[in-house]
């Protein structure tokens, strides 16, 4: 550890690396020496649900798993729960 005359052997420097965050953060008095935080540390803020946000559209009823997951892709409708789907298609008119 920075700071100490006796040497240490690591199992990998990933190892070592996080000690020397560990004792970077124990000199800010973030962390203590066994890497947990010195006062209590909490979310800053809640996030807050927006009204105005994009709506997610429920998809049809799918009739292999029962889901309303059911979407139009490719031309197809297809279920995002199941993997069912089924090719319609566009009759022709002259």
């Amino acid at each position: 550890m920075p700071g100490s005359n006796k040497q240490q052997n690591w199992p990998s420097t990933v190892a070592y690396i996080a000690r020397l965050i560990m004792h970077r953060y124990a000199m800010l008095r973030i962390l203590d020496e066994n890497g947990y935080p010195t006062r209590e540390m909490g979310i800053l803020e809640v996030p807050e649900q927006k009204s105005g946000g994009v709506k997610v559209m429920q998809g049809s009823l799918c009739g292999e798993c029962g889901n309303y997951t059911v979407i139009r892709k490719d031309g197809c409708d297809f279920c995002l729960a199941c993997g069912a789907g089924e090719l319609r298609l566009i009759p022709l008119t002259r």
